[in-house]
């Protein structure tokens, strides 16, 4: 592919193949892609995040079996597919759509028959909506003389938009399964199917009957199908990243995986980040499921340092239901986690998953954090002001190795929670509250906070990596009101500096130890591995001037 010499327009939010091509926009050719489904098989699932180029590729599907030879020049699929072949299609999108409304989905699909109906020149008879959808099939191909290609976009939203509402949930669940099921009772009037979507629903839920149903989701050579690599920057857009560091960029935005050889950038970020030229949380903002991901999470008691990291079986990743989704598989499927490694034992495909990117870390352990602590007071924003540059503070104190400070700002944090809103919510009693919220709080200050370091003597509660130096934590809850120095002890004793001696850096071990009875840090403990650097700090010290 030639590099990109001249600027073109960005096409941001731009979910038509068709206006892409005609108003000159950028690009990346996923038309092999598309070639490659077409004339190799009949009918597809692809499961990807929201804001991940699902809608687009769609797009190019129906552009391509129309036979709209004009959008494809330049691009892979104009020599290699017979333009003189037309086919109807019959495309759905759930995108949009009042669907926390009883009747909302079957609006919604009369209406989007309706506009098919007009635009296809037949009259249809039928009422319901699956009815009317199989009609519309059967006359599409007896019109045309050619059988019927079926496109169907966000095809589970009118469910998981309403997984905190799970009789709602499941009636949208029902009514979606006898309208699929058309696909598999009409399989002679159809060339073609291909569905998309975040999640991936059970085929005994929703897909039942489809046997020839071809997941791609976790295919290594479609891995690509849906994001840019860093190759399309370096060669599509090219002429849009003079003045960007390149190392920000796939910090911030690079970093997913389903399975191929390229981690992958979420387009919706990085032509934002092209346009604006700012580094924000792009997609998060704007990505998030319509359901509290993070009251989810709190809700189930997940310890929030174990995301990063979390292991999953194949099974787990490929398919779910209302109600009986596993945390790993809802993580992964949202886009909140990735694959970083995968490999097989004995027959079955073991996953390990992480965070893909600083976007995705920083704003969902923030998100995290409001959930696991109170609001800040509304009636004293001086108050509310001082609290956060308490927690802005803290990155600051880890990166110069200033641990009484730290001890400090963890305290006042701490202390700012009523105890009234312990007593009512009870998050205080499940296990690795504390240090929860102290990795959520080290991840929204942006540092690199790494769970669970694992080494040969066990593993490490967290490791912060900076430009500077390594800090090795420890945790524990005491019940009484003083530390007992046990947590720098087990830093110690499991020698887990061993394995950062050589990075040139100063490491730093830190043994923080909280307070059932307060509710606050109990003592903090600190020492530089190699010398006679050491200190603690205890609830007496916590409001000592600097």
């Amino acid at each position: 592919m030639p590099v990109a010499r001249t600027k073109r327009r960005l096409p941001t939010g731009t979910q038509s193949f068709r206006k892409l091509r005609e108003r000159g926009c950028y690009y990346v050719d996923k038309t092999p892609y598309a070639l490659r489904l077409a004339n190799e098989g009949d009918c597809y699932f692809l499961s990807r995040p929201r804001r991940f180029g699902k809608s687009l590729f769609v797009s190019t599907l129906k552009a391509l079996f129309e036979g709209r030879r004009e959008l494809f020049h330049g691009l892979a699929a104009y020599d290699q597919w017979d333009w003189s072949v037309r086919r109807p299609v019959a495309r759905l999108s759930f995108a949009s759509g009042h669907y926390t409304k009883p009747d909302g989905l079957h609006h919604n699909l009369l209406l989007q028959l309706n506009l098919l109906e007009l635009a296809s020149d037949i009259t249809l008879s039928a009422v319901e909506g699956a009815d009317r959808f199989a009609e519309l099939l059967v006359k599409l191909h007896y019109q045309s003389g050619r059988r019927v290609v079926v496109l169907v976009d966000e095809y589970d939203k009118p469910i998981t938009d309403n997984l905190g509402r799970p009789d709602l949930a499941r009636d949208n669940r029902d009514y979606l399964r006898a309208l699929y099921s058309v696909i598999k009772d009409y399989d002679q009037h159809l060339r073609f199917s291909f569905f998309t979507g975040v999640s991936k629903f059970s085929k005994v839920s929703l897909f039942s009957g489809l046997n020839n149903l071809t997941d791609l989701t976790l295919e290594p050579e479609f891995s690509s199908v849906c994001g840019f690599t860093d190759h399309d920057l370096d060669t599509v857009f090219a002429s849009q990243l003079e003045g960007l560091d390149r190392d920000e960029v796939r910090k911030w935005y690079n970093g997913y995986s389903w399975g191929g050889p390229d981690r992958l950038y979420n387009p919706y970020d990085l032509l934002l980040l092209l346009r604006t030229r700012e580094f924000k949380a792009w997609w998060f903002e704007t990505g998030t499921p319509s359901f509290s991901l993070a009251e989810t999470l709190v809700k189930r008691r997940v310890p929030v340092p174990s995301l990063d990291g979390m292991h999953a079986t194949d099974e787990l990743l490929s398919a779910f239901d209302v109600g009986s989704i596993s945390t790993p598989a809802l993580l992964f499927q949202t886009g909140y986690l990735t694959i970083e490694r995968s490999e097989l034992r004995a027959g079955q495909r073991h996953y390990r998953l992480r965070y893909p990117n600083r976007e995705v870390r920083t704003s969902l352990n923030r998100h995290l954090l409001a959930a696991l602590t109170p609001p800040p007071p509304e009636h004293d924003p001086a108050a509310a002001a001082a609290l956060q540059d308490e927690i802005d503070s803290l990155a600051v104190h880890i990166r110069t190795a200033e641990f009484a400070k730290l001890h400090r700002s963890l305290s006042a944090f701490f202390a700012s929670i009523p105890h009234d809103w312990h007593r009512n919510s009870q998050l205080d009693r499940y296990e690795g509250y504390y240090a929860s919220v102290f990795f959520a709080l080290l991840n929204g200050c942006g540092l690199d906070a790494r769970p669970e370091q694992a080494s040969s003597q066990g593993n490490l509660d967290l490791a912060v990596l900076t430009r500077q130096r390594i800090v090795l934590f420890e945790f524990k809850t005491v019940p009484g009101r003083q530390g007992s120095g046990r947590a720098l002890r087990q830093l110690k004793a499991k020698r887990y500096a061993d394995q950062h001696l050589g990075s040139g850096k100063p490491v730093h071990l830190v043994g923080v130890e909280f307070s059932r009875e307060t509710r606050n840090v109990a003592r903090v403990e600190w020492e530089t591995v190699g010398t006679a650097e050491a200190g603690s700090a205890d609830a007496s010290d916590a409001a000592a001037p600097d």
